[in-house]
């Protein structure tokens, strides 16, 4: 599909003209280059919250890329959000290591607490909980990453004081 095919279905309810307005600004700042991609979607997702799926033919359109090769950038890197998170985001370590020393049992007691599945967001939208697979920190696994900082040697001590705060 050629991007002005996708540009017709660049505005829907959840994604206004002032939005695509100001991505379509992302990407000028940018000098509607191919090569800062990465940079657009992180300054689209700064301002907006996440990264819509509607913004997507808009950057395509500005950089003279296929949606599919936007689409494909924007869903390989797992800080990227197609849709809104919570205001805080809990990404708890699903690699071996972690899951060697308790993160399966991390996972249980933080979906518990705050009352949602893995990959979903709290009702009052205060929290995202996601998996994430290595972040570095084997040797004090069971690691998890807390509004971008990472926490390693996470034990239930350790987990419900980190929840309670996000939760306030």
């Amino acid at each position: 599909m050629h991007n002005r095919d996708m540009s017709e279905k660049t505005t829907s309810p959840a994604f206004s003209g002032t939005a695509s307005t100001s991505v379509a600004a992302i990407c000028l700042r940018h000098g509607n280059r191919p090569d800062t991609l990465l940079e657009i979607l992180h300054d689209v997702q700064e301002e907006l919250g996440h990264v819509p799926e509607a913004a997507l033919p808009v950057i395509a359109k500005a950089l003279n890329l296929s949606r599919a090769e936007v689409y494909g950038v924007a869903t390989f890197y797992h800080d990227f959000h197609l849709h809104p998170v919570g205001k805080h985001v809990i990404r708890i370590c699903r690699a071996e290591a972690c899951q060697s020393m308790g993160a399966r049992e991390l996972q249980a007691m933080a979906e518990k607490f705050l009352n949602v599945r893995m990959g979903g967001t709290t009702s009052d939208n205060k929290v995202t909980l996601e998996a994430t697979y290595c972040l570095g920190l084997c040797a004090t696994a069971p690691a998890m990453m807390v509004d971008g900082k990472v926490v390693g040697r996470v034990d239930a001590a350790k987990l419900k004081p980190i929840l309670a705060e996000v939760m306030k």
